[in-house]
């Protein structure tokens, strides 16, 4: 059996992960057009930059899907983004400041809990927004075959039919104006952004000429720290852990990871923690740039490490170092759910993470952190 099929294959089901965007409402619409059964498929992340989950599988409905689904992808999105914080599974690293693999994590969720969602619903053919340049397309076919062996993939933006009749932002408005949708295009901005609760990804346009500033940014999960009129005085803040885990922010103690991520982000983000200008590798080997921001995850992972560096010898640091950059690499590939990544995860949360019981507290200011 073909896994990628080249061409739109009529008369059968195929789930589309469907943001609402333009690329994905064209998509879907088209597909319906030109005779194929299309699902939408949309992942509730905790985007911080989406105002209404619940009515992107309506607008789903009126371009032509045969069902729409919300998938609530979040409590397991959090889960992986502590479990990479266990492991330190995070291997770029420019002047000290850390990404945090938070669109890797997405996808790896996204991947796989979409997927398992359409094999519910017997659709075997899964379509995204993904392109043969990127990093996703490599991330998505690992995941969404582990999901389901059987399943098929179409792309229509690999699709030259596709292509030839809506190859651009400007043809797929006219086109979805020309069918009765009043779709007018956002205005374009500098730069293009993804995020998920865990962080956000600002990146391409004007980002990859490296001199551009990051002050062309504007912050979505905090606030621009660079910026001297932003005035945010110093706080103490306290994170405790119990055996790896994060359980309570400043004395309050969470039984919902969820809840707690959101109050890390609220923490951070206050204090521009976790934002950084980095130049990464693709899957590809091509270059690219991406400003990050992860305000939560950056006040977790610094608590984390501070006790970790308390606990443990020189040695077990070394190996949770050396570990945790290999399982990063191997989370930005697409291989989260691998054997060689399981077998490092296991590992690093046996052993190094199921000590980590403690609390500790600082003093937050603009952009960065004070031992109190």
């Amino acid at each position: 059996m073909t896994t990628i099929l080249k061409h739109l294959p009529v008369g059968q089901r195929i789930g589309i992960a469907f943001s609402g965007g333009l690329d994905t409402s064209a998509a879907l619409l088209w597909m319906r057009q030109k005779g194929a059964v299309p699902y939408a498929y949309t992942a509730n992340l905790g985007q911080p930059d989406e105002e209404d989950y619940d009515a992107i599988p309506r607008r789903a409905m009126e371009y032509g899907a045969e069902n729409a689904r919300l998938i609530d992808c979040r409590k397991q999105l959090v889960a992986e983004g502590i479990a990479a914080i266990q492991c330190g599974a995070f291997h770029n690293t420019t002047g000290g400041l850390t990404y945090f693999n938070t669109t890797p994590l997405g996808r790896a969720v996204t991947g796989t809990m979409l997927v398992a969602a359409m094999k519910e619903d017997g659709v075997n053919i899964w379509g995204d927004g993904s392109t043969y340049k990127g990093n996703d397309i490599e991330r998505f076919y690992r995941y969404g075959l582990l999901t389901n062996a059987e399943l098929q993939i179409y792309k229509p933006w690999l699709d030259t039919d596709f292509i030839d009749e809506l190859g651009g932002r400007h043809e797929m408005s006219e086109f979805m104006i020309a069918c009765g949708f009043d779709y007018k295009m956002s205005v374009e901005k500098a730069y293009s952004t993804d995020s998920n609760m865990l962080g956000a990804t600002h990146e391409a346009k004007d980002l990859e000429y490296l001199n551009s500033s990051v002050k062309i940014v504007n912050p979505i999960m905090g606030v621009k720290f660079w910026d001297e009129s932003v005035k945010i005085p110093a706080e103490e803040v306290t994170v405790r852990f119990e055996q790896g885990h994060p359980v309570a922010l400043n004395g309050k103690t969470f039984s919902d990871d969820v809840e707690m991520m959101l109050e890390a982000n609220r923490i951070g983000g206050r204090h521009g923690l976790g934002m950084s200008d980095q130049i990464e590798n693709r899957i590809i080997e091509a270059k690219s740039r991406g400003i990050y921001e992860a305000p939560g995850m950056a006040l977790l992972h610094i608590a984390y490490e501070r006790l970790l560096t308390g606990i443990h010898n020189e040695d077990t640091i070394e190996q949770y170092h050396a570990h945790g950059r290999q399982l990063g690499r191997l989370l930005y590939q697409g291989r989260w759910f691998d054997s060689q990544a399981l077998m490092l995860r296991d590992s690093l949360q046996r052993w190094v993470a199921s000590q980590i019981t403690g609390e500790v507290t600082w003093s937050c200011a603009v952009g960065t952190i004070i031992q109190s």
